[in-house]
């Protein structure tokens, strides 16, 4: 067995991969590795990736050979790789382009590099329902409108489609960034941002237009969305998370492009505007008045020439919004999130309709480079009352959760980081509406819930981005797409059990850069020897592996 002490990695006989962070060849490996495995956790000395199936997709989508894998982990092996890991890498990416989607006239024909990975697709049920006829050995026609149904089928088959069937222009339209935004600022994109909308548009190629984007929260995803519209020329639906991400989404095509008022709308429960660019909510999207009712506005996507659909927050995409986009594989598609975990497990869904992931710059990253602000985690862990104790060990665990989550104690521990960090701007976050009042009405600070209209809501957030208030309480509204640059404390009073994806998000409400030290806190206050502090486990150990210090005091 070969061993070379000087390199970084560890390739496991489970497709993990270890690297040392003190390394002198660990930031060229890991920008390596990165393009192929997926990030597990990243504490402080040693990182660990994941080499899977849809690992080794997502890099043959952007280019990658099995080989070119292979060569990057020998190079940087401090051990001989396992030999099943050579052939199995070898085998992933080999299934990558042996099946192929293009255009024929009206028809879409799937095609096979060889007849018996043809004949084995032909006999898969899945598949073959929606395959209208076979051509020959290797070809079938497509019904256009299973383009979407037949790729979902064929990766949980395992044979991922290269579709190079193209996409229509879409309606046209003018649109370009600014060198000085509206309110007088200098503009340029940062280079991260123009390299990742260059690679997602690909000259124009079929190769491009479809695909995610994922980069920190403050990273400026929005911006990077602007960029490939201006790229591609065409009108736009924008699907988001809420009425006051539509509103900031607005403001900043209004302010950083050439586009007019006229021509952007908000499609809302208030307002029903379609325009060349138009900005909705997966909520809107998804109501219906019942159960077994129709969904009433899924028409927005047949209501115009879209030339490109953009899911923001595509982590969170509902499954009517899944089954929808299916039929719409002619449009370009462009996710953007801060984290492709999906509690439900559907990524691979996500690889299928909205593309393969285009761009992937962790966390850390953007922190060492001064993008995003540096943070530090702290979870303060606190008694629960005598009052409590009882209640608490003859309810159910969930009910425990909830006691132990809305711990009055926690209004303490509040009160003292208001004052410690008296001088910067918080928010205080929480999952459990009756305990947010109760905050809310010691500290005397604006509460905002689902049931704050959007007048208050834009209100209050544009107060405390102007300065006028300090301190904002939060629910969950404030987990996706609240812009909130100079936030630099965030409070977490209570969570969603071990919602990876919701620490991920609340962390990104704070990273926006800041002046000075570019530094923010995130604290979580728990009740300590709980099923609450056993969830906080989960939601502990996201933050340690993205490389966040995490300090734990008992109070």
């Amino acid at each position: 067995m070969s061993y070379n002490p000087q390199n970084p990695l560890i390739v496991q006989s489970d497709y993990s991969i270890l690297i040392e962070v003190d390394n002198s060849l660990y930031e060229e490996a890991r920008n390596d590795i990165v393009t192929f495995a997926e990030l597990v956790k990243s504490p402080e000395h040693i990182h660990t990736y994941k080499i899977t199936p849809l690992s080794i997709w997502n890099a043959c989508a952007t280019g990658h050979s099995g080989e070119k894998i292979i060569s990057a982990l020998t190079h940087y092996a401090k051990y001989d790789i396992p030999e099943h890991i050579i052939v199995g890498v070898g085998d992933f990416a080999s299934r990558y382009g042996r099946l192929t989607i293009i255009r024929d006239e009206s028809y879409l024909v799937l095609k096979s590099n060889d007849h018996y990975l043809a004949e084995e697709i032909y006999q898969n049920k899945d598949v073959r329902k929606y395959i209208e006829k076979r051509c020959s050995e290797t070809e079938f026609h497509v019904n256009p409108l299973n383009r979407g149904l037949l790729k979902q089928a064929l990766i949980k088959a395992g044979f991922p489609a290269e579709d190079l069937a193209g996409y229509v222009e879409g309606e046209s339209l003018s649109l370009s960034l600014l060198n000085k935004t509206r309110s007088g600022e200098v503009f340029t994109l940062r280079p991260y941002q123009h390299e990742a909308s260059d690679i997602y548009y690909a000259n124009g190629h079929t190769h491009g237009g479809s695909g995610v984007i994922v980069m920190p929260c403050g990273s400026g995803k929005t911006i990077i969305g602007m960029s490939c519209i201006a790229q591609i020329q065409s009108s736009t639906l924008i699907l988001t998370t809420s009425v006051t991400s539509i509103r900031q989404w607005i403001d900043e095509l209004l302010d950083k492009t050439t586009i007019m008022n006229d021509q952007v709308g908000e499609y809302s429960s208030k307002e029903k505007n379609v325009r060349p660019i138009t900005v909705t909510t997966y909520q809107i999207l998804t109501y219906r008045k019942r159960s077994d009712s129709e969904f009433e506005h899924l028409a927005l996507f047949d209501q115009r020439n879209w030339g490109l659909i953009i899911y923001d927050e595509v982590h969170t995409l509902p499954a009517p919004v899944f089954q929808m986009t299916a039929s719409l594989q002619a449009r370009r598609r462009l996710g953007l999130t801060a984290t492709l975990v999906r509690e439900d497990g559907r990524e691979d869904d996500v690889f299928a309709l909205i593309g393969p992931k285009k761009v992937d710059i962790p966390w850390k990253v953007m922190e060492k480079q001064g993008w995003i602000a540096k943070a530090c985690c702290y979870e303060y862990r606190i008694h629960l009352p005598e009052l409590l104790r009882m209640p608490y060990a003859l309810e159910s665990k969930r009910q425990q959760f909830r006691i132990a989550s809305e711990n009055h104690a926690k209004i303490d521990v509040v009160m003292d980081l208001l004052s410690q960090y008296r001088h910067e701007k918080i928010l205080i976050i929480g999952m459990y509406i009756d305990q947010l009042k109760e905050i809310a009405r010691h500290i005397d600070v604006p509460l905002l819930t689902g049931s704050t209209p959007q007048k208050k809501r834009d209100l209050n957030f544009n107060a405390f981005k102007s300065g006028k208030i300090s301190t904002l309480i939060v629910s969950k509204i404030a987990n996706f797409a609240v812009d909130l640059p100079d936030a630099a404390v965030a409070i977490q009073v209570s969570g969603t059990y071990g919602s990876r994806q919701e620490e991920a998000q609340r962390l990104g409400r704070i990273l926006r850069p800041k002046k000075g030290e570019n530094q923010a806190h995130f604290y979580t206050i728990i009740s300590r020897d709980t099923v609450e502090q056993d969830f906080a486990l989960n939601r502990q150990m996201f933050l340690c592996e993205q490389g966040y210090e995490y300090h734990i005091k008992n109070i």
